[in-house]
């Protein structure tokens, strides 16, 4: 139904395009005049001002043919983790890697080229298709700082896709947690190691005491917690007086994320007072957690997708953010489908090259699977 060799060759050039988090300028660019030869209506909003980066993320939407049918949003980030600098592919047996020393960067372009060939075939074919919406996001890496800071006026879909999942095409992630950072300073006293000892406060003594106190790790089904980095002291002859704790923590239930992270703070202050000492806590909610229902139309409709494209459909849950997490927040239904990218932020990352066809003849069942529908449906 679509091209493949156009797909695998497009593929390939976006790998091949430095895209590094806060320095997606060039592949917006080139991104931008993609979705304009398919004949869409492209904008961008200036998200990355509010982070210093170099662009914004890119908005694009197709008119359809049908205008009862509900509005869907397909979304992929352009921004690739590092080192990400002179990526060059290879195709060897049917695996796509990097031959260098990079990540490949199908994470997240296993999403991208998929969606602008999907949109290719379905104009090119004359596929009859509602209005779609298109999203490139900037910044996914590190926070999700590109859809946290989307220009919200300009969301019109419905439902939509997030084309960015470890799993094979054919998986549908439900559900997400929400994450909190935690950056912790805890203020002690120095003095002489050797002459005083007993006149210092050690921030480092304190630190350990808390997070030996506190539940780290896998704490249940759906929640985890880390201590990410420790830093301070100055030299072995002196009693360190500051130190730097940078941790998570993680949960699909949001009372289980507000109740760990409240332990982990309780933790630190109480451990530097009863020290002597001083605990400064900056918690940032970098986003909320999302579960979908089996039965909820987004969902249905992947799951219906997927096995008119011959796949076995795969539903589940996940231990990491993506913008999915925020268009649920912003009232779009949203669920996570896989690319098939393996070992993601690894110099060993991966693709099969037949899971860009399927992921692209997915997207082309979904557009026609939404085609049948009307928004109230939905």
């Amino acid at each position: 139904m679509f091209n493949r060799e156009r797909l695998l060759a497009e593929f390939l050039e976006l790998i091949r395009i430095d895209s590094p988090t806060k320095n997606e300028r060039q592949i917006a660019d080139i991104l931008k005049n993609r979705l304009l030869s398919i004949g869409m209506t492209v904008s961008e909003d200036d998200a990355g001002q509010r982070f210093e980066g170099n662009c914004g993320n890119v908005f694009a939407y197709l008119k359809g043919n049908l205008p009862k049918a509900p509005v869907v949003l397909f979304s992929a980030h352009m921004d690739t983790v590092e080192p990400c600098l002179n990526i060059e592919p290879q195709l060897q047996g049917g695996i796509i890697t990097s031959a260098g020393p990079t990540i490949l960067g199908a994470d997240d372009k296993s999403g991208i080229a998929p969606i602008l060939e999907a949109l290719r075939t379905i104009e090119e074919q004359n596929i009859p298709h509602g209005d779609i919406q298109v999203v490139f996001s900037v910044a996914e890496e590190g926070g999700l700082n590109g859809v946290k800071n989307l220009d919200k006026t300009l969301l019109k879909a419905d439902l939509g896709f997030v084309m960015d999942c470890v799993g094979g095409p054919g998986e549908i992630i439900l559900a997400a947690p929400g994450q909190d950072r935690l950056n912790v300073m805890i203020k002690g006293r120095a003095s002489h190691a050797g002459f005083a000892p007993e006149d210092g406060i050690s921030s480092i003594v304190v630190a350990a005491k808390a997070i030996s106190s506190m539940p780290t790790g896998r704490i249940d089904e759906e929640t985890t917690a880390n201590i990410g980095t420790i830093q301070g002291g100055r030299a072995t002859n002196i009693v360190a007086d500051e130190v730097h704790i940078a941790c998570e923590s993680r949960s699909r239930d949001l009372i289980k994320l507000e109740r760990q992270t409240s332990q982990m703070c309780e933790a630190f202050k109480h451990c530097a007072e009863e020290m002597g000492a001083v605990a400064e806590i900056e918690v940032i909610r970098l986003y909320e957690p999302f579960t979908l229902a089996e039965e909820s139309q987004v969902v249905v409709i992947a799951s219906q997708a997927a096995r008119a494209a011959g796949l076995k459909v795969i539903t589940g849950a996940t231990g990491g953010g993506s913008d999915a997490n925020y268009y649920n927040v912003y009232g779009i239904p949203c669920a996570v489908l896989g690319t098939g990218m393996k070992k993601p932020h690894t110099t060993e990352e991966a693709i099969e090259e037949e899971d860009l066809y399927r992921t692209a003849d997915l997207l082309v069942e979904i557009i026609k699977g939404i085609a049948k529908l009307e928004k109230a449906e939905c």
